[in-house]
């Protein structure tokens, strides 16, 4: 019955996100997903930003993309 305290942290890259409201709607799409714990943005404004997922099980590519995608945002590389 014990649970596992354990967490996993999961690195994308995400592109096209320019403001503070991009980084929301992301998060909030991520923090979603079963398991997520926190959503932590290193916002690069036009660029390829950053994101880190700190989740209680593993979460696979797709469904990281396609949270990401609800936000209107597109997944360059995941090391899920």
């Amino acid at each position: 019955m014990g649970q596992k305290s354990a967490t996993i942290q999961t690195n994308v890259s995400v592109s096209g996100m320019t403001c503070g409201h991009c980084v929301s709607a992301v998060s909030e799409e991520i923090e979603a997903l079963d398991g997520v714990k926190s959503v932590a943005i290193d916002l690069n404004a036009g660029g390829i930003s950053t994101v880190t997922i700190t989740s209680t099980q593993e979460l696979s590519p797709s469904e990281i993309g396609e949270a990401v995608a609800e936000a209107g945002y597109l997944v360059v590389a995941n090391d899920a």
